[in-house]
């Protein structure tokens, strides 16, 4: 796991495949807020206080996960310092540790940005062919998935998305999808202002639909 600090409140944490595999994380942790996922970001902020003395008890940290072409995933993460403590003299900044509390995660939705509407139907086919049961086991495995058209792309939307039960599948999904979409936001935030802004082209179980009909 690789630290790098970018300033005072933000740092990028570099996880490659090995990493990946030695704390038992795949992309599904990170589309879900389960008890299961915010441990291992605890646990990776506990190493990261450690190493660099990025401190994150008391403050709301905001987390944007990326997926990389090569299986391994860069995190930045933001440390939200609140503006009545931003006007404190520097003495007053250090708090008395009472108590670890989980962050503030907002990973109810995942988000996938695909240029056109004929990549988003090659990475369904490509998925089909992978295994033909992945798109019925990922449908299964979430409260809706939806497309999305916004500002001349396709938007991808996962709500919820439980632990996939065969690690083969996830690792099918995880290696197909990046080769045809960016991954965009693990946050409800830029869901909303899709759902406020763009164009609900496919209500649910987008991925079958597509397979389906096109």
């Amino acid at each position: 796991m690789k630290i790098e600090k970018l300033n005072e409140n933000k740092i990028r944490i570099i996880l490659n495949t090995t990493d990946l595999q030695e704390k038992n994380i795949d992309l599904n942790t990170f589309m879900t807020n389960s008890i299961e996922s915010q441990k291992i970001f605890l646990e990776m902020l506990d190493e990261v206080e450690e190493k660099i003395g990025f401190v994150t008890d008391n403050y709301k940290i905001m987390i944007e996960a990326l997926a990389v072409s090569d299986g391994g995933f860069v995190l930045t993460i933001t440390r939200i310092i609140p503006e009545t403590e931003k006007a404190k003299p520097n003495f007053y900044k250090k708090k008395l540790r009472i108590k670890r509390r989980l962050p503030d995660l907002n990973f109810t939705s995942s988000v996938y940005c695909f240029a056109t509407f004929d990549l988003f139907c090659d990475f369904c086919k490509n998925l089909k062919k992978l295994n033909p049961n992945l798109i019925l086991y990922i449908e299964n495995f979430s409260e809706k998935i939806s497309l999305y058209l916004y500002n001349n792309k396709y938007y991808l939307v996962l709500y919820n998305i439980k632990m996939i039960p065969e690690m083969q599948l996830s690792k099918f999904f995880c290696s197909s999808i990046v080769e045809f979409a960016n991954f965009v936001s693990c946050s409800n935030v830029f869901e909303k202002k899709l759902t406020e802004y763009g164009t609900n082209i496919i209500k649910n179980k987008a991925l079958s639909t597509c397979l389906k009909y096109f």
